[in-house]
């Protein structure tokens, strides 16, 4: 079954795989056009590209598919780790773990059950397919938000940020736990209790270890070429996954650790590495959507679209909003309808459905075809949908787009300081007053006002107005000084 038919030359599959990239990137652009979430473009790019599409490339091998699925999940999980607000995610830790622990643990059983009934599968293999579609997908759901300028009020970004961060490892592990209860009839259900604490744990202190030690040695290095730091956190990623694995943990829990602890440190180039691991994420969402576009048949989907459906529904309507009600049971009753609506699955779901197939589950294509189908199904039908249920619930919020400053500065040996921004509040002690007038400590300096989407040198006679973005060079004794002068009730965050 696991085989590539492909009579072609290096040249030629070089090609077709520079096409399918170079198409991939040009979806993104469609995605943010027309409100269509990206995984559905890059999907039907891979699709389209497939033996029953006009590429007529024929993909048939599970392993591959899982090994490239792996890898760019990693990297995925990684810079989403690297991309949090610590200091937001710690004020959601609580509801964020129980909702991806626990709340994954009921959305798994309650349409895993429903599955097996209707599929008329085992129902160990039922809660499988369950335990494959647990987990959610943040980064689909903002790109969407952002493509209509929306985000969503109070805590609900950092909280959902901090689910589908947390979320991907406890589907890995109901996943492996399952199938290992399926092989092994005779090991009894509570084996996985113990499997749970081993993995998390390992997984924790893997992800731990390999971030204490990266940032140990990055500021130390006096490397020559600044290309080689980015080298450096590629290989952080991969070592916090393999290290994990290898003693027995879980390499995405390590892999998402890793990348949450460097965040909330400084570190030489850090600006510069994260924006080069976001552009890799995207890069690996690309090639393993087309990937795994490439590995299903269509054909294969037809016949269970409507058990497909009901599924899917069941997911939406019940066993997702399950979860999230009996996690948060004193949270806002519109918070609660939002979380459960924004449950969108991603790419987890499709990468872990091929575990089953290389080992060789009993239905295992069939789990396949179903979780693909109900993939698709989430995202065309909650993904389009999300911006309007926001206004629906009046949670939504007008998008805070970063701006893009036309100077940077990257921490080195020896400068004690950092560039920084600042809001100017409304009805803040800092509107209306020339900048000379705030008294800046003398070793720190306004260097840029960002005002309507251009920007300002800044000078002593400068007036700030309500609205403004201040970038400063700041020393780290003077923080708190400055932080009081233009009276933020929030933590600021670095440019």
């Amino acid at each position: 079954m696991f085989n590539v038919a492909w009579d072609i030359s290096t040249e030629q599959i070089l090609l077709a795989a520079a096409l399918l990239l170079f198409f991939g990137v040009l979806s993104s652009k469609l995605s943010d056009r027309f409100s269509i979430p990206s995984l559905v473009l890059f999907l039907a790019i891979g699709m389209l590209a497939g033996s029953e599409g006009i590429g007529g490339i024929y993909f048939d091998n599970a392993a591959l598919a899982k090994i490239i699925g792996v890898i760019a999940l990693s990297f995925i999980l990684f810079s989403g780790g690297l991309e949090t607000d610590f200091g937001e995610a710690k004020r959601v830790f609580a509801k964020g773990i129980t909702l991806s622990t626990l709340g994954v643990l009921i959305t798994a059983f309650v349409v895993g059950a429903f599955a097996s009934w209707i599929f008329r599968i085992p129902l160990k293999e039922g809660l499988l397919l369950g335990a494959i579609i647990s987990s959610t997908d943040a980064a689909a759901v903002f790109s969407i938000l952002r493509s209509k300028n929306i985000s969503l009020k109070g805590q609900l970004r950092p909280l959902l940020e901090l689910e589908s961060g947390s979320n991907d490892p406890m589907a890995v592990f109901l996943t492996l736990g399952m199938i290992q209860l399926i092989q092994h009839s005779a090991m009894p259900w509570y084996f996985l209790v113990g499997m749970f604490f081993k993995q998390m744990a390992l997984g924790l202190v893997a992800g731990w270890v390999i971030a204490e030690l990266f940032l140990r040695i990055i500021n130390r290095l006096r490397l020559e070429y600044e290309g080689l730091y980015a080298a450096l956190t590629f290989s952080v990623a991969l070592l916090a996954y393999g290290a994990a694995e290898t003693a027995g943990g879980n390499g995405f829990l390590a892999v998402y650790v890793a990348g949450l602890l460097l965040s909330r440190k400084d570190f030489f180039y850090k600006r510069n590495l994260v924006r080069f691991h976001a552009g890799l994420a995207w890069l690996m969402q690309i090639a393993m959507f087309v990937t795994l576009g490439l590995l299903v048949f269509p054909s294969k989907l037809i016949p269970i679209a409507w058990g497909g459906i009901a599924t899917a529904l069941v997911l939406f309507f019940v066993a997702r909003p399950a979860g999230v009600f009996l996690c948060m049971p004193f949270a806002p009753l519109k918070e609660k309808l939002m979380i459960s609506w924004v449950g969108l699955r991603g790419a987890a779901p499709i990468v872990l459905a091929t575990f089953p197939l290389l080992a060789k589950v009993s239905n295992s294509e069939l789990i396949f075809d179903v979780v693909f189908f109900v993939v698709l199904v989430s995202v065309l039908i909650q993904g389009t949908s999300i911006p309007v249920v926001s206004k629906w619930l009046g949670l939504h919020a007008p998008l805070q787009r970063k701006l893009r400053y036309p100077l940077e500065f990257e921490q080195r040996e020896g400068v004690d300081a950092d560039l920084l921004e600042f809001m100017v509040p409304y009805g803040g002690k800092a509107s209306g007053k020339k900048l000379y007038d705030l008294n800046f400590p003398k070793d720190s300096l306004a260097v840029l006002i960002g005002r309507n989407d251009k920007f300002i040198v800044a000078k002593g006679n400068t007036v700030l107005d309500a609205g403004d973005v201040v970038l400063a060079l700041v020393s780290k004794k003077d923080l708190d000084t400055i932080k009081t002068i233009f009276n933020s009730l929030e933590d600021n965050q670095n440019s």
